[in-house]
């Protein structure tokens, strides 16, 4: 098989903001603020229209999603994902350039890159460092929101990038993937809560044979994506080789992304992302594929 040229995954602050100083946000170059914060925390959305990079549109992962799942933040279908970027001004030829407000320096955006990815468009990149280090650099911002013109765009869903509760299962006897979980070590091994709606009665703990690799260590102290001998360095020492098949899971497909972005950036573009992960694998499978020790640790605090 001939390996594909890669598209850049990553452009740095210093080349938008030249682009930005060039007039060069359009049609062919547009810019998506992909913010998401935990309800009760930070508005995305107030937080985008009282500044943002010039030219940017805010991309509402609370819209463009699957709003009939029981899940959380799960794809949206072909057509909803076409409509919703169309509808942004963003067509098949459009490169899009992704960030997020997130104090680590890049939350969701890989989360919009792939989804970009998924829907078969080659021609996205996130901004290195995300809005945190555009804003510290002291370039532009501003509180005018831009309205694009609508354009067509085409989705056409990759099933290589995507995996589904069906999919995990059968790798639990085929063992043809190697599986991965982005979340923080205390959440994997389920000696702390998972974060967010208590409502939802999701306990922390990980899939069966799914290995740790906490997404913010993809990231250098002040929000910049690592280089990519770090990032080989680390798939190396958790054991995960990213050549092979891999599926990378998190709490609702979302920091799963950053895996996904480091292989990327070692030349490996075809992992696939575990959608529902485990908000979905918490409701849906069997006691003994869900591992954690919350339940001990619930009962040695009652002793």
């Amino acid at each position: 098989m001939v390996q594909q040229a890669l598209y850049r995954a990553l452009v740095s602050t210093k080349w938008l903001a030249e682009a930005v100083r060039a007039n060069k946000i359009g049609p062919q170059l547009q810019v998506l603020d992909a913010s998401w914060y935990e309800p009760g925390t930070r508005d995305a959305p107030k937080e985008f229209r009282e500044q943002h990079v010039p030219g940017a549109s805010f991309f509402d992962i609370e819209e463009c999603k699957d709003k009939s799942s029981p899940y959380e933040l799960m794809l949206p279908s072909e057509k909803h994902f076409a409509d919703y970027v169309g509808h942004l001004g963003i067509s098949n030829d459009t490169h899009v350039v992704v960030y997020d407000g997130d104090e680590v320096g890049s939350f969701y955006a890989p989360r919009a890159w792939w989804m970009f990815r998924v829907f078969g468009h080659r021609t996205v990149s996130v901004l290195n460092g995300g809005f945190k280090n555009w804003v510290k650099e002291g370039h532009p911002v501003t509180s005018q929101v831009t309205r694009m013109e609508p354009a067509v765009f085409k989705a056409t869903l990759n099933r290589l990038l995507l995996k589904t509760y069906e999919d995990i299962l059968e790798n639990m006897e085929s063992k043809r993937f190697q599986l991965v979980d982005a979340r923080s070590e205390g959440r994997y091994r389920g000696t702390e809560p998972e974060p967010g709606n208590t409502d939802l009665g999701i306990e922390p703990g990980h899939i069966l044979g799914s290995l740790n690799m906490p997404f913010f260590n993809f990231l250098t102290e002040e929000g910049f994506e690592k280089s990519t001998e770090e990032i080989r360095n680390m798939f190396q020492e958790k054991k995960v080789d990213p050549s092979k098949p891999l599926i990378a899971t998190c709490r609702k497909g979302i920091t799963a992304c950053h895996i996904a972005l480091g292989a990327y950036l070692c030349g490996e573009p075809d992992v696939s992302i575990y959608d529902g992960s485990w908000s979905e694998w918490f409701r849906r499978a069997p006691s003994e594929l869900k591992i954690s020790e919350w339940n001990r640790r619930k009962a040695q605090a009652r002793e």
